[in-house]
């Protein structure tokens, strides 16, 4: 359960708070694995908004087993560090946003991974407070922010994500935003009540005005 994550070492100030997930938001994700999977033997096709299916063998041209796909992420995310790169102007816009508000890292990638990831953000200058769990994270979402009355943001790029959100905290600006264009042509409309940002230009602007209503 989400309530298993522990929340203790994360202390909030009395302002604004920004909650990002970070592949394909902060992190590019989709460009770096295809480049992984093509130097293993494999090739990552935009053909569905999703990983498995759409992964294939270089040689046969089939998509590979949904346990291989889960075993080359696996291997991804151990050797993130080698692969992953900042979104462009992720690290210099959260800069500017973390003069108004805390921000928050919450990844949906395994926790195992989360000494690896730590590493690579801050090797980066993106040392916010990081947080991985696999599990809904609209719960996590409302006991961080609990019943602060300060302004409230979380950018994600999968809509499961921004509707968990937007179901456990109903006053929370969600902004759907992607770094991979080819994939985010695929992506479904995140329909009412979610912000689509095309870059963190876009983001940034709605967060602001947000923050001035």
């Amino acid at each position: 359960m989400a309530d298993s994550l522990d929340l203790n070492h994360i202390h909030l100030a009395d302002r604004p708070l920004i909650v990002c997930d970070i592949d394909e938001v902060v992190l590019e994700f989709l460009t770096p694995f295809r480049n992984f999977l093509l130097a293993s033997g494999h090739d990552l096709l935009p053909r569905s908004f999703r990983l498995h299916g759409n992964i294939v063998d270089l040689d046969s041209t089939l998509p590979v087993e949904d346990t291989v796909t889960s075993d080359l992420l696996e291997t991804f995310f151990r050797l993130q560090d080698q692969w992953q790169t900042p979104a462009n102007l992720a690290v210099d816009t959260l800069a500017g946003l973390s003069a108004d508000a805390d921000i928050i890292f919450l990844t949906a990638m395994p926790p195992r991974h989360t000494a690896v990831r730590r590493l690579l953000l801050d090797r980066h200058g993106l040392r916010y407070p990081l947080l991985a769990s696999e599990e809904p994270k609209g719960p996590i979402i409302k006991r961080l922010h609990d019943a602060r009355d300060v302004p409230l943001v979380f950018i994600d790029d999968i809509l499961r994500n921004l509707q968990s959100v937007q179901t456990h905290a109903p006053d929370c600006l969600l902004i759907n935003l992607m770094a991979n264009a080819e994939f985010r042509a695929l992506a479904p409309d995140p329909g009412d009540g979610i912000a689509t940002a095309g870059s963190w230009t876009d983001a940034a602007a709605i967060i602001r005005t947000h923050f001035r209503r």
